[in-house]
């Protein structure tokens, strides 16, 4: 199997915002502690978008800005719509796997902060293999 070197940088820019969202949604959780649960959970999840996404933007305008610069603007917007629904596809499946998830681990008694991480470690590896998944069906990179 080749290796596709834009699935490896987007799969490495999913890793780093993975550990900085993961890390502030932990301490997001924790702070909300005393909240109740389902709160606790669309916060926390809220504020691990807004960060996921801020960073993810930053790392892929750098990333591909040179790359963009030197393609015919049909292929750009071709690539991008593609893009735009690999990660559509991968924030439902996201979504239906980080919020019960997160919900359930906080109905059962484990700490906000550990709830938080453990949810965010299975909702993000379902994320990264369906996106994956799909930017290969779509033949997309």
């Amino acid at each position: 199997m080749k290796l596709n070197p834009q699935l490896l940088q987007i799969n490495r820019n999913f890793l780093i915002c993975f550990i900085i969202s993961a890390s502030l949604s932990a301490v997001v959780a924790q702070l909300l502690e005393k909240q109740e649960n389902y709160l606790n959970t669309t916060i926390t999840i809220i504020i691990g978008y807004i960060i996921y996404f801020g960073i993810f933007s930053v790392l892929f305008y750098f990333d591909n800005k040179d790359r963009y610069k030197t393609m015919k603007s049909s292929l750009i917007k071709k690539e991008l719509l593609a893009l735009i629904s690999s990660f559509g596809v991968g924030e439902i499946i996201y979504l239906g796997i980080r919020w019960p998830t997160l919900y359930y681990f906080l109905e059962i008694g484990i700490e906000p902060y550990l709830a938080s991480l453990i949810s965010e470690f299975i909702a993000t590896g379902c994320y990264m293999a369906s996106v994956t998944v799909f930017l290969r069906k779509t033949k997309t990179f």
